[in-house]
């Protein structure tokens, strides 16, 4: 199992994914955006994930950039993950996002480019694009972002190539279990935004108290859940301490008691849009 930060997946390509990685959702280009990715790197971190619509891609490519000239680490030992946005689904219009995602983060390519959201009647021209892209080698593994089973089923009625990663919200209030069965079954890489609910989940009686047998921290009991269930993890923060903490989960390991217990947490909660009714 998982047991160091920079531990991999193989992705159905045969492509390494570190299970755990930085998130950018929210945080606003800006030098605190710069400092929180290059605490990241500098602990170990090797995964970056961001998104065209966050507007951050700028403040994330700066620092790649200095954490790369500050650890002597080289671009391929790196893992950036991009996405894009609802306004830009199409084949070339994708295409034209790609290009603007890469020269906003100043990188020759992305690891991972993801469809954001599955808007009907446009996911599979951006996907064809995606393939384009992924047969060129300008990216080295393509993926979804909030797509359910029978968005997965469609796409994959037509696709060439099966996507790499379907990242997803899920925490232990929305465990998706059904999803990743599924995903399991056609070898699609689960990989889950807002671990935590937000930090709605941190003052969880349940939760502290599986916490407090192991002297860890909420966040750390259920970034631990998800390493132990194959799921891939972004949690986000900007604050260098909590970067460290939040990493610092390879170090014990949840019983298979404590795992059925925070399984039994699901309500099919969601904090985000409900990938079958969204409007944006």
């Amino acid at each position: 199992m998982t047991t160091h930060l920079q531990a991999t997946t193989t992705l159905n390509n045969g492509k390494a994914m570190p299970w755990f990685g930085i998130g950018v959702f929210k945080v606003e280009d800006g030098p605190t955006l710069v400092e929180a990715v290059k605490a990241a790197v500098a602990h170990g971190y090797r995964s970056i994930d961001t998104a065209a619509i966050y507007g951050n891609e700028n403040s994330v490519g700066q620092a790649i950039q200095e954490a790369l000239q500050e650890t002597g680490l080289s671009r391929e030992e790196l893992f950036i993950t991009s996405k894009v946005w609802n306004a830009d689904l199409g084949y070339e219009e994708t295409l034209a996002a790609y290009e603007s995602s890469l020269e906003k983060l100043g990188l020759e390519y992305l690891d991972l480019y993801l469809i954001h959201w599955p808007v009907a009647g446009k996911y599979k021209d951006t996907w064809r694009a995606l393939e384009t892209l992924y047969k060129a080698g300008r990216v080295k593994a393509i993926g979804v972002s909030n797509f359910q089973i029978h968005h997965l089923e469609d796409l994959m009625k037509d696709a060439e190539i099966k996507p790499m990663i379907n990242q997803v919200e899920l925490h232990p209030r929305l465990s998706q279990q059904e999803l990743r069965d599924f995903c399991a079954q056609h070898d699609i890489q689960i990989e889950a935004w807002s671990p935590l609910m937000q930090g709605q989940l941190l003052d969880n009686s349940e939760l502290q108290d599986i916490g407090a047998r192991h002297g860890k921290s909420v966040a750390q009991v259920i970034l631990r859940w998800d390493l132990q269930n194959g799921i891939v993890t972004i949690p986000k923060s900007t604050k260098a301490h909590r970067i460290i903490e939040n990493a610092s989960i390879f170090d014990f390991e949840l019983s298979s008691d404590e795992m059925a217990r925070i399984d039994a947490l699901n309500q099919n909660l969601r904090v985000g849009p409900d990938p079958d009714n969204f409007d944006f």
